[in-house]
């Protein structure tokens, strides 16, 4: 999860939480916790582009989808095993540390994140649960907060934590999820466990739609990656747009895994 791929050489756009939050949110499922609206403010924008964004209240969930989860997906929905899979939705690797399809490796506890799953599969669990992908707004707003304050940015500890984690080899067998403190939000292991699938994953190296964008925001590339940043400081968020860029849909990952968001 620390370990990047040597693709970090082009990097994109850090966050911040705006002022001006909204009410509470309610009607959250169970699970899931209610996060109230405010402004992402992107590292990075064009002369083109609102300063802030606002993002809408919506529910996520509390803690990443594990093996457990997983599997119970996998043994409704019999086209997501791993020996049915269709190899347009996902690549050799998916699901390839269970021992079987619907079986668990002894390494692969059911409380530890759900690994080695593509997003078109992360997507289809949500769909299923009734819920979606959060944004790359929506994560790193929520991301963006430290242990007692939303504003985690402004937080010297909590930032020295994160680059601590980051900068530190991780261990071949995850931990159960749930057990670093939760956020402001209230939400847990949005650091220090594994990247995270979003929905929007292929727009971060794009100024629009990735599927039709002409619009490449050249100041975003290798040693540009930095001009123009709002906050060149947080090498975390870099960190995390630059994994982002290097993936695509199909990727299986052995440290990356995901949660669900819902709006409200």
């Amino acid at each position: 999860m620390k370990t990047l791929p040597l693709l970090i050489l082009a990097l994109a756009a850090a966050v911040g939480l705006g002022s001006g939050m909204v009410g509470a949110t309610t009607n959250v499922p169970a699970g899931m916790v209610g996060i109230r609206g405010g402004m992402f403010k992107p590292l990075f924008r064009s002369t083109a582009d609102f300063k802030a964004v606002a993002v809408k209240p919506f529910g996520l969930d509390i803690l990443p989808v594990t093996n457990a989860d997983f599997l119970r997906f996998v043994r409704a929905n019999p086209r997501w095993q791993r020996s049915v899979v269709k190899r347009l939705f996902a690549d050799e690797s998916y699901l390839k540390s269970w021992a079987g399809d619907l079986d668990l490796e002894t390494n692969e506890p059911p409380d530890a994140p759900a690994t080695f799953v593509s997003w078109f599969a992360a997507k289809a669990y949500a769909q299923w649960q009734g819920k979606r992908l959060p944004t790359v707004a929506e994560w790193e707003f929520v991301a963006a907060a430290g242990r007692s304050r939303p504003d985690g940015e402004n937080d010297p500890e909590y930032k020295q934590s994160l680059l601590v984690w980051y900068s530190t080899p991780s261990d071949k067998r995850l931990s159960a999820v749930g057990i670093s403190p939760p956020n402001y939000w209230g939400v847990h292991d949005l650091h220090g466990l594994v990247w995270e699938w979003v929905a929007d994953f292929n727009t971060a190296m794009v100024t629009g739609d990735a599927r039709g964008d002409t619009g490449l925001d050249r100041q975003s590339f290798c040693g540009s990656g930095a001009v123009g940043a709002r906050n060149a400081n947080d090498f975390a968020a870099f960190m995390r747009y630059g994994f982002r860029s290097s993936l695509k849909a199909d990727y299986c990952v052995h440290n990356l895994g995901f949660r669900c968001a819902k709006d409200l």
